[in-house]
């Protein structure tokens, strides 16, 4: 038995959808694909994640968003909305609507078990490709795990790993210094 065709959408079309849509979904390849919610491990971390982040760049000309900024991967055509991104100077958006990031600094990705693979391959993969983009932060929900991939002057990626909670990752682009106790604080792991 054959599946049905796959109905391909545009990037305009997708950006129609998703301004009007109720549950937010992302796009690549004129595909439109639904996102899941998260459990409280994840949630909590992301929240820990933009606080922290969110305090240490008060008094500097940054931003953090959480997952309800969407990014575009302009030179792969990905429409995602990573958990936490950061981004300093001028905000550059797709268009009138401001709702469309192009020049994410820094990308923060809570993994859980359903996302893990994507998050750390294709995904990353897109990112690589953000020019802005200085640094991709990746901690676990399931257990005491940050991986920082620092974008080096020859254009490759510096990993950073941090598992203990006296541990500490240093985000040098933005000058962040994110503990590893305050990232999970009242997180429970299994």
């Amino acid at each position: 038995m054959c599946s049905p065709p796959k109905t391909f959408i545009t990037p305009e079309q997708y950006l129609e959808i998703e301004r009007k849509a109720e549950f937010r979904s992302e796009y690549y390849n004129g595909e439109m694909f639904a996102m899941a919610g998260a459990k409280r491990p994840h949630n909590l971390i992301k929240m820990n994640v933009g606080a922290e982040l969110h305090q240490q760049l008060r008094a500097r000309p940054c931003e953090v968003s959480s997952s309800d900024q969407r990014v575009l991967v302009a030179p792969t055509g990905l429409y995602t909305y990573p958990d936490i991104v950061v981004v300093c100077g001028e905000p550059r958006y797709l268009d009138g609507e401001l709702d469309t990031l192009l020049n994410p600094m820094v990308i923060v990705e809570v993994l859980s078990p359903t996302t893990e693979a994507y998050d750390r391959g294709r995904k990353f993969g897109h990112y690589r490709m953000i020019e802005s983009l200085r640094a991709y932060l990746m901690v676990a929900s399931e257990l005491i795990s940050a991986e920082l991939y620092t974008r080096q002057p020859d254009n490759l990626w510096a990993l950073t790993k941090a598992s203990r909670l006296e541990d500490a990752i240093e985000i040098e682009s933005i000058g962040c210094r994110l503990k590893l106790a305050d990232i999970y604080e009242k997180v429970e792991l299994s």
